[in-house]
């Protein structure tokens, strides 16, 4: 039997060490999905219950495996759903591959049943590769460089394939003219910078007696060189959100999140720092950077694309952060004197989480939604890998869970979209079946998208070795953080027919499914929740009753902020007297001595 387009894509595919497709099966990629029966489910076809979990399904597999994540979707309508996740992972640097199909080449430019000129629609999303597949000697190169390209430029890349297309007998290119013959494989690679680079960094570094670094992602693969150079620097360290995972939480020099979700002492390490180094980060918010001229700076970063923003460097190195690091260790100075500031800086951290566990303390009606979130902490699993969805979610992961080494953790860093931590946790099952995943999500998220994908958890719990998938939702029926924005930046109350949404009995869709489901009504019962949720044998939806008056207070927050924040709720929001007890009994807890009871 001949083979076709769409058998040598699977091929392709297999022999990229591509285990499994996130996808959504629809007529514009029939001939994908027949050849997906003749090769065995090889790679494993992983149906979602909407394209759009699909694409954050690779997004998840993607961060928490190292591998490129893999998505397909049928042509005009299931293209489209793809784009959300797709820009998740454009903008949180994440190697992702798109393959959709199109409508047969003969009916293209007649307005024809879901004819969509994806091409454009995938210029801007893929702008470093897309590619549509008109005969079949294309392949194997334009798969084979969507591929690279995503490997080295770190981002999603997308082929178009029309329907007609995937039927064609498939015949490689040629030893001729106007024929790109293809390969396999690329190796690794290491960039660094000059040696008067690093020079000059080193005079940057050994001059400062007041440092801060930053970390991002990038840093990961660096994580001894990171606590060697922080160490010898006598620095503290910030991480932006997709950082948090590179360094244990627990060593005293690191501060934390930095930004509006944020730490406090994150916030008075780059106010007070008088030098600066970036390493792995494109940290957007320069306001949360030191003042501008108060701090000299270095960057590294492997992407020369994204080097020397967010502030006025003084030496951009564009390298490898490990290797990078490595050959600039040796250049610093070893004898920096008096631990003044390293002293201060531990005493920041100490301050914070006292100041943590008095807000996590603090009574709330019906539970505080800081509380759900401290006692999960010392409850996790030494191997665990948390997602976390966009919204006020996003605050208690930042600031209340303590990342331990071996320890993995993201969310849409950039993008901040709604509804990635349900499918970016299936896809870190399908990354490490063996290993225990918890979503932390809002009920916003929930509804949106997360109830449905709770169905392919179900699915496909099988074939997970570890049966531990925890979603934890918090329950307050308002789309909380942005009705605190409307609170704190437009200086306006809640808005009720936005902001309200409905209670729906989480917990119970999650058993109607053959899942576990628990619900949380008291405080008292938010840490046996957790550990039963965490005992379970089979994924399990959690859900804890919160109080939505709990402000997510910035770091940087002043007395005077919160006043006007006071004063524009009382104009007239519905809630407006638990919010304001709420939030001034939060902000006053960073002014307490030691530590109270709860």
């Amino acid at each position: 039997m001949s083979t076709k387009v769409s058998d040598h894509v699977l091929e392709r595919l297999r022999a990229w060490d591509v285990e499994q497709v996130f996808a959504y099966p629809g007529d514009g990629i029939n001939g994908l999905l027949a050849a997906w029966g003749r090769a065995g489910d090889k790679p494993r076809f992983i149906q979602s219950r909407h394209e759009e979990m699909s694409a954050f399904e690779a997004v998840g597999y993607a961060k928490f495996s190292g591998r490129i994540g893999v998505c397909a979707a049928t042509s005009g309508p299931g293209a489209i759903h793809l784009l959300n996740g797709l820009y998740d992972a454009k903008l949180d640097h994440v190697p992702v591959l798109a393959i959709v199909g199109q409508t047969d080449r003969s009916a293209m430019g007649g307005s024809y049943q879901q004819e969509v000129d994806l091409h454009t629609l995938y210029k801007d999303v893929a702008s470093e590769f897309v590619e549509t597949v008109t005969v079949s000697e294309q392949l194997p190169n334009v798969l084979d460089r969507a591929i690279r390209t995503a490997y080295a430029r770190r981002c999603p890349t997308a082929l178009i394939i029309p329907g007609d297309v995937q039927e064609l007998d498939y015949s490689p290119p040629t030893h001729a003219f106007k024929m790109v013959p293809s390969s396999l494989g690329v190796s690794d690679w290491t960039a660094t910078p000059t040696d008067e680079a690093l020079r000059r960094t080193a005079e940057v570094l050994n001059a400062g007696d007041k440092p801060a670094i930053l970390v991002g992602q990038g840093a990961a693969g660096a994580v001894a060189e990171v606590r060697e150079i922080a160490e010898l620097l006598g620095a503290g360290v910030a991480k932006a959100l997709l950082g948090k995972d590179v360094l244990s939480d627990e060593l005293p020099y690191v501060t934390g999140p930095i930004g509006l979700l944020g730490s406090r002492p994150s916030y008075e390490l780059m106010r007070d720092c008088d030098t600066l180094l970036t390493i792995g980060s494109s940290f957007p918010y320069a306001q949360f950077l030191p003042d501008f001229g108060s701090a000299r700076a270095v960057q590294i970063d492997l992407d020369p694309h994204m080097i020397g923003m967010r502030y006025p460097y003084e030496v951009n190195l564009v390298g490898d952060a490990r290797a990078t690091l490595q050959r600039l260790i040796p250049m610093l100075e070893t004898d920096r004197g008096g631990r003044e500031w390293y002293d201060t800086v531990t005493a920041n951290v100490r301050r914070w989480h006292e100041t943590m566990d008095r807000r996590a303390g603090l009574a709330a009606d019906p539970i505080n939604p800081e509380y759900v979130a401290r006692a999960l902490d010392p409850l996790l699993p030494d191997d665990v890998i948390l997602t976390a969805d966009s919204g006020s979610v996003a605050n208690w992961y930042a600031r209340h869970i303590t990342m331990r080494p071996g320890m993995r953790g993201s969310l849409s860093g950039t993008l901040a979209t709604m509804g990635p931590g349900v499918p970016y946790a299936i896809g870190a099952k399908f990354a490490h079946p063996d290993r225990p995943v918890v979503a932390l999500v809002g009920d916003g998220a929930m509804q949106m998208n997360g109830l449905a994908e709770m169905i392919t958890a179900a699915k496909y719990r099988d074939r997970w070795s570890d049966p531990r998938l925890v979603v934890a939702v918090w329950n307050n029926q308002d789309l909380n953080q942005v009705t605190w924005e409307m609170r704190a930046m437009e200086g306006a109350p809640s808005f009720l027919p936005s902001q309200e949404i409905p209670d729906v009995r989480y917990a119970d869709f999650a058993r109607s499914l053959g899942l576990e489901g628990i619900r949380v009504e008291k405080s008292e019962d938010v840490a046996a929740g957790w550990r039963a949720a965490l005992a379970a044998d089979r994924p399990c939806v959690i859900e804890f009753l919160t109080d939505p008056a709990v402000p997510p207070v910035p770091p940087h927050a002043t007395w005077e902020q919160m006043e006007a924040t006071a004063a524009s709720v009382l104009k007239g929001d519905p809630d407006r007297g638990s919010v304001v007890k709420q939030g001034l009994k939060a902000k006053v807890q960073e002014f307490l001595p030691g530590r109270t009871r709860r």
